[in-house]
């Protein structure tokens, strides 16, 4: 199954192969994140180690440990037709405004 995620920075309203995750196209906002992703495993747990993937980062980048990143849970939507796929990546890609950080996979 293929998914588009959605979760959002604590406070506003607004991996990739190795784990078995192909990534088909992600974008990275100030707000919040939008990934599409195929997985056979739970959505759940997979928006879980995406989050706690992101929090690593940051505060490495930060030095912030104890900040709260992330607003609780996240939009779950399962794409069942490569026309859904498609229209998916085209949303992530092209739909969010000026590019600030884009992955398109081929």
């Amino acid at each position: 199954m293929t998914y588009l995620l959605t979760f959002s920075c604590y406070g506003t309203h607004l991996h990739g192969d190795e784990r078995g995750w192909p990534l088909m196209a992600a974008d990275v906002r100030s707000a919040h994140v939008h990934v599409v992703l195929g997985c056979a495993s739970s959505v759940e747990r997979i928006l879980a180690a995406l989050k706690a993937a992101a929090t690593r980062s940051l505060n490495r980048a930060d030095g912030q440990l104890n900040r709260r990143r992330w607003s609780r849970g996240g939009s779950v939507r399962p794409l069942r037709t490569p026309e859904a796929v498609t229209a998916a990546i085209r949303y992530v890609v092209e739909g969010q405004g000026d590019p600030m950080s884009v992955y398109r996979g081929s």
